[in-house]
């Protein structure tokens, strides 16, 4: 192998590894909610992807374009999942309380 092919290879595994590193946290804010993600570490990680997605795109890096682009999707997803479920258990806790009354 190249060096060239190694550098590509190394950038790819990498890539995918920090990627779908992610993957298991979508899941869990599927299923339990996002209660102990705050909204600045999800901002400030689709901010950091973006700008490595931009980067990659600067380069014309095919690895860093496809993981940083897959990275922020997934980043977006849980944020919207987390806003999702937060509005989904205010909304249920605002009708328990009405009950109460």
């Amino acid at each position: 192998m190249t060096t060239e092919s190694w550098v590509t290879l190394v950038g790819t595994v990498g890539g995918f590894c920090t990627t779908f590193a992610f993957v298991p946290q979508v899941v869990k804010i599927w299923k339990q909610g996002g209660r102990d993600l705050s909204y600045a570490m999800l901002a400030l990680y689709l901010i950091g992807a973006s700008l490595w997605l931009i980067y990659g795109l600067l380069l014309n890096s095919l690895p860093i374009i496809i993981t940083n682009a897959a990275t922020a999707l997934l980043v977006a997803i849980a944020t919207a999942l987390k806003a999702w479920t937060d509005n989904k258990v205010a909304s249920k806790q605002a009708l328990q309380g009405e009950a109460a009354e």
